[in-house]
């Protein structure tokens, strides 16, 4: 979907390790011409994003978000900063994009029902749990869900706040140009070898091989959703049903990708901006400062938001 443009020039080159990291395929780049203090950086860019991979865990039993979720209409949870920055981010994006966005889910398990009066209760709540039940109190840092068997994930951004987290490990360690590919997602900072802008040729979901469009890239990250009920091969983010958790249907759009200055954005507003359509996808991104947009309808009608020049 997203085609990086190599180039290496002078004594400079692009220093590239591809890795599976977070069930995704991680490809990290560096500008430089030391391949022992390229290797170097990179292991630490690695490090960070397993660092992510633990913290937002679900699985393992000393997650912080295991202790909310457990504690789910039972009682406030305390976190640490980065975590309740993390959902309180999150509530924000949930906010702008009126719940078509959303990290809180129902988990029906049969500690939470137990009889028919329970399912029947568990039926209201798993339709009226969102966003909204997720309290948060910013003096002492907790998390509280309201309803029992709330729970919530990060799945939908944590590929790009992890791509975030390694960004800024390996500019604190001195590499002031590279890309991050997280999946297909890209994050980007400085400048190619020969010193012009990172670019991509972003495609056309049904004709991958003809670029619609060049886009500067620098010191921006760009994530692109496709709608999977029309392209289920496309190896790409995919939305798994034909309605977002709020109820909106997916309008009819092949494809959206997003630039934002950070990948944990870019990854966040890709499906919400789907399930809203183009109207008001478009009319959404053109209020926010920094973020830009191309939306492919299901006709191939190409849409760009304001700023974005199409080639």
């Amino acid at each position: 979907m997203l085609a990086l443009k190599k180039v290496l020039a002078n004594n400079l080159t692009v220093f590239r390790r591809e890795v599976r990291l977070m069930g995704n395929k991680f490809e990290i780049g560096i500008v430089g011409n030391d391949p022992v203090w390229a290797g170097e950086r990179i292991n630490s860019a690695i490090t960070e994003i397993n660092r992510v991979e633990k913290l937002l865990s679900t699985f393992s039993e000393d997650s912080e978000i295991n202790a909310i979720n457990r504690n789910a209409g039972i009682k406030p949870v305390k976190v640490s900063a980065e975590i309740f920055r993390l959902i309180d981010r999150s509530m924000q994006i949930s906010e702008l994009t009126y719940g078509a966005f959303d990290i809180t889910y129902y988990s029906g398990d049969k500690n939470t029902i137990s009889n028919d009066a329970d399912t029947a209760v568990a039926s209201y709540t798993i339709n009226a749990v969102n966003y909204k039940d997720v309290l948060l109190d910013t003096k002492l840092t907790t998390v509280f869900l309201k309803e029992k068997g709330m729970r919530i994930g990060f799945a939908a951004i944590s590929k790009g706040y992890a791509a975030d987290r390694a960004k800024y490990i390996l500019q604190t360690e001195g590499v002031s140009n590279g890309v991050i590919n997280a999946g297909g997602d890209l994050l980007t900072w400085g400048r190619q070898p020969d010193m012009e802008p990172w670019t991509v040729a972003a495609a056309d979901p049904t004709q991958l091989t003809q670029p619609f469009a060049d886009l500067d890239i620098s010191d921006m990250a760009i994530a692109t959703s496709v709608n999977a009920e029309k392209y289920a091969s496309i190896n790409d983010k995919k939305l798994n049903a034909p309605k977002a958790k709020n109820g909106f249907t997916l309008s009819e759009i092949n494809s959206v990708t997003i630039l934002s200055p950070t990948a944990e954005f870019a990854d966040a507003m890709a499906t919400p901006v789907m399930t809203i359509g183009v109207n008001a996808g478009i009319y959404l991104i053109n209020q926010l400062n920094q973020i830009g947009c191309v939306i492919i309808d299901d006709h191939n009608r190409i849409y760009p938001s304001k700023g974005i020049n199409i080639a």
